[in-house]
């Protein structure tokens, strides 16, 4: 196998990526092109569609013309490689493929996908059944960004997977954005009210790590009347959203059509706008960069009519407040010795101040939380 292959897959579905597109998956289903493991096999297992195979498989085309699926990369970069392979593909693998590449701001619905501006990747090429057919960028497109790759087969057949092997390239927009996800339940943020959690917790959207199935994030009954579903998350601690991620992965034919944002201003009734009603697509990390405004301490989620999500992240900037509000509830349920040895080894304080401001618990709600416990937190 080629050095390339020792790269990142961009295109994993590990890293987020969603074979968003395909013309045709009659036999076997398109999101199987970027599952991560290796493909397997089980002889004599027919459906009702034929032997099931662990890749994606079109029809046997019988008109001019040939196949294709998109796949939108995980993380948009540099393409060095790709890897075709057609495991236990034997009697109907593509004769050729070719790859095409494409750069999109935002997120693209398939229909919009069809009008970018598409580049070649890899030349038209023969592949053989039953491998792994390695590719390397032809030189016009070695240092181009993509966001979305289109795998086109001639005419018709079936690909166990597809790799698509290049460097990450980050979106610089995004990266201004404060670094603490003000929602996550490893910070203390927790989901307070839910509309409906029929199928699944709505505390799976604030958990740890990406959701690996459907099953792992939050979904809610099929609504019938003219009202839409909603969650409310306590933040770890007051502060400003700079940057929102509504993640659908693995939500194919039941994410939500839209969603909005809106958080609630400490000390008051008062509710501001954070994201306005947004077009979401199945399947998808999608990112918005927000204007910040003003501290909230309470974010609403809701989405239109119903669905599913996987995972919601609010990054933005902790207030000075909030944080000591953070590092007091921390500090509070500390035990002694720990908390002795906390203020020693990061304070610099002396055995009896530390004794002292330990015997003051708790801290949490007071107006002036001092100094050397702020600082825990860096308020």
């Amino acid at each position: 196998m080629t050095e390339f292959t020792r790269l990142v897959d961009l295109a994993s579905r590990r890293l987020g990526g969603s074979v968003v597109a395909a013309n045709d998956e009659l036999f076997a289903e398109r999101e199987n092109l970027i599952k991560p493991e290796d493909p397997s096999h089980s002889v004599y297992t027919f459906g009702h569609k034929g032997q099931v195979y662990d890749g994606w498989e079109t029809r046997r085309r019988r008109e001019p013309g040939h196949d294709w699926a998109i796949v939108r990369l995980g993380l948009p970069g540099v393409v060095h490689g790709v890897v075709v392979d057609t495991a236990f593909f034997t009697g109907n693998y593509p004769p050729e493929i070719s790859v095409e590449g494409a750069a999109v701001d935002g997120h693209p619905s398939p229909a919009e996908l069809s009008d970018a501006d598409w580049f070649e990747l890899v030349a038209r090429s023969g592949v053989k059944g039953d491998s792994r057919n390695p590719f390397d960028v032809i030189d016009t497109a070695a240092d181009r960004y993509v966001t979305h790759v289109r795998l086109n087969i001639f005419p018709d057949g079936g690909v166990a997977r597809l790799r698509v092997h290049g460097e990450p390239v980050a979106d610089p927009r995004f990266l201004s954005a404060g670094a603490v996800d003000l929602a996550a339940l490893e910070n203390g943020g927790d989901v307070v009210g839910c509309s409906n959690m029929f199928y699944s917790s709505p505390r799976n959207l604030i958990s740890p790590g990406r959701a690996a199935v459907m099953g792992e994030g939050w979904e809610t009954a099929r609504r019938r009347d003219d009202a839409n579903d909603y969650v409310e998350v306590r933040l770890a601690g007051p502060g400003s959203v700079r940057l929102a991620e509504l993640d659908t992965s693995h939500f194919v034919g039941n994410a939500p059509g839209w969603a909005s944002l809106r958080g609630r201003v400490p000390g008051s009734s008062e509710w501001v706008e954070l994201l306005p009603r947004q077009r979401l697509q199945p399947d998808t990390r999608h990112r918005f960069r927000l204007p910040g405004g003003p501290e909230v301490e309470l974010v609403r989620l809701d989405v239109y009519p119903d669905g599913g999500m996987a995972r919601l992240r609010l990054y933005g900037d902790m207030s000075a407040h909030g944080r000591a509000g953070l590092a007091a509830r921390w500090f509070d349920r500390l035990p002694p010795a720990f908390a002795l040895r906390v203020l020693a080894e990061e304070a610099g304080l002396d055995r009896a101040a530390a004794a002292t401001l330990v015997a003051a618990r708790p801290l949490a709600g007071s107006a002036e939380v001092p100094a050397e416990v702020r600082a825990l937190a860096g308020a």
